[in-house]
């Protein structure tokens, strides 16, 4: 019992983030600039998603009709059922309301709908929103939402980052396309990484500068430099959003120096004046340590760090593989326990030699150019 309680109290808090409005807009603008009518005539819903406390419905229902909306739909879960107990209160806008119901309130989840100018004002916007109780907590699993899934055309929330992976392969086996946020490192994942390397599914616009700030009621919790006293946000540079709808930093390729130039000029210390690129030793690959520096004349296999997808350009480059697998096909030696005691660890990962000593390396994506 203990464990699972130790298990719900770091699920609940790695599931309570709120996104910021306009990284919302900032994500979506890119979608949009790409292809204005992205949107026109779907119907999106946002799952794990309450408009009381979430700007994502607010952000499309504010939107609705310039961009071209059919329907919206936004789901709510029931407080009862999340890993995070809280004092829960209703708000004015439920507890006023004459569909009002105690016990449905912290049982049951919500729905949101939006389609028509309700109050009659010649607009449709956040004030028009229709909402009842489901008939459940509102799990993404359940049949009732698995129904709302099906009749929609796109998928756009902030899910539990705790069950990224189940709500991933939610999405996926429905065919639905998507803009989600997840952890950086969910790129390694066996369930992500072959989307990623068989382009079904690519990282978004990105926040901006790289830095995620959302609310929790855990913020107080975090270390100075994550937690902002000030505007009371948490602060990651892990965070990302992976989608299936095109936008045109993906089709942007990355200016690069010639090997050469690389060591000779490069800002990064770690490559400057070197004779070389690290070769890895159970891989046929060079070390590239940042994206900058991916050399523009090399024909062989590249290990750059995961943050590179972020920056990926599918018309100049090939996605091979990722190091985080023991059984990966381009690798070509396995270490022993008879020589190494940390063999399991080095056979799981990519390793260079340094001074004379193995070195299991940070997850890396494997990648070739496409063209010279």
């Amino acid at each position: 019992m203990a464990n699972n309680n130790l298990t719900n109290a770091k699920n609940a808090k790695n599931d309570e983030f709120y996104t910021q409005y306009h990284d919302i807009e900032k994500e979506i603008g890119a979608y949009l600039e790409f292809n204005p009518n992205v949107f026109r005539g779907k119907t999106v819903l946002m799952p794990c998603d309450d408009p009381e406390w979430s700007n994502f419905t607010k952000f499309f229902a504010q939107n609705f009709e310039r961009f071209g909306l059919k329907k919206l739909i936004s789901t709510s879960y029931a407080p009862e059922s999340k890993n995070y107990k809280s004092d829960y209160q209703p708000t004015l806008f439920e507890s006023n309301d004459p569909q009002f119901d105690k016990d449905k309130t912290v049982k049951n989840g919500k729905i949101f709908t939006l389609t028509r100018d309700k109050l009659g004002d010649g607009r449709i916007d956040v004030n028009d929103l229709e909402w009842s109780y489901l008939d459940g907590d509102g799990d993404f699993n359940s049949k009732e939402i698995k129904k709302l899934r099906d009749e929609s055309d796109i998928i756009i929330t902030n899910p539990p980052f705790s069950l990224f992976r189940d709500f991933l392969a939610w999405i996926i086996g429905a065919g639905k396309q998507f803009v989600v946020i997840g952890n950086l490192n969910a790129i390694t994942y066996k369930e992500v990484f072959p989307l990623i390397k068989n382009d079904k599914m690519w990282l978004g616009n990105g926040f901006h500068a790289g830095n995620a700030y959302f609310s929790t009621p855990f913020a107080k919790e975090y270390a100075e430099g994550v937690y902002n006293k000030e505007t009371g946000l948490v602060k990651f540079r892990n965070c990302c959003w992976f989608t299936n709808l095109d936008h045109g930093r993906r089709h942007q390729p990355l200016p690069l120096m010639s090997m050469e130039d690389n060591l000779k000029f490069s800002k990064h210390k770690e490559l400057k004046g070197k004779s070389s690129y690290s070769h890895y030793d159970n891989y046929d690959a060079i070390e590239v340590p940042f994206t900058d520096s991916i050399p523009s004349d090399y024909t062989g296999i590249m290990a750059v760090p995961i943050s590179f997808l972020d920056k990926y350009c599918f018309e100049q480059f090939e996605i091979l593989g990722v190091t985080q697998r023991n059984d990966d096909p381009y690798k070509t030696k396995q270490y022993s326990l008879a020589d190494y005691s940390n063999a399991n660890d080095l056979n799981a990962r990519g390793v260079i030699i340094v001074n004379g000593e193995p070195k299991a390396m940070y997850a890396r994506v494997l990648i070739k150019m496409k063209s010279l």
